[in-house]
């Protein structure tokens, strides 16, 4: 599949899950999911499978551990890019000592979706705050 139209698939897939409320760990659309849950529901209308079991995770984004469970997971199935790009998996560090603790999609250069801890899945602004804790950007593989 051409990469422009798995972008188009990506943006149309995420933004389908808006209004999902927020349930940790969780990841079925209209029911719940957190971030996470959000980029496996899109991977497994992408692929039909999630690539591996994730293990038990903290919901609290004030953890200081050196856990790096989220940037691992997304350097292991994801390929990085330098600059974000629209569909690209946004990873986010809530301060320099915390591990990535969030994540959402770009839908255009102005705006991705993430689920919100205690809400729902929503469309926020990509503005000056979110990009200054910008952790890394990754693009989902090609479909084959």
């Amino acid at each position: 599949m051409p990469a422009t139209d798995l972008s188009s698939q990506i943006v149309e897939e995420v933004k389908s899950w808006v209004g999902t409320p927020y349930r940790h760990q969780a990841s079925v659309k209209g029911a719940g999911c957190d971030c996470l849950g959000l980029v496996r529901g899109v991977w497994r209308s992408l692929y039909k499978n999630e690539p591996a079991l994730l293990p038990v995770y903290s919901p609290d984004w004030a953890e200081r551990s050196q856990s790096e469970l989220l940037k691992n997971a997304a350097e292991q199935f994801l390929y990085p890019v330098s600059k974000p790009q629209i569909a690209s998996v946004l990873l986010f560090r809530m301060d320099a000592a915390s591990p990535v603790k969030h994540c959402g999609i770009l839908i255009n250069q102005h705006e991705f979706v993430h689920a919100y801890w205690n809400r729902s899945v929503a469309c926020s602004a990509y503005g000056r705050w979110w990009k200054s804790r910008l952790a890394g950007a990754y693009n989902f593989p090609e479909i084959e």
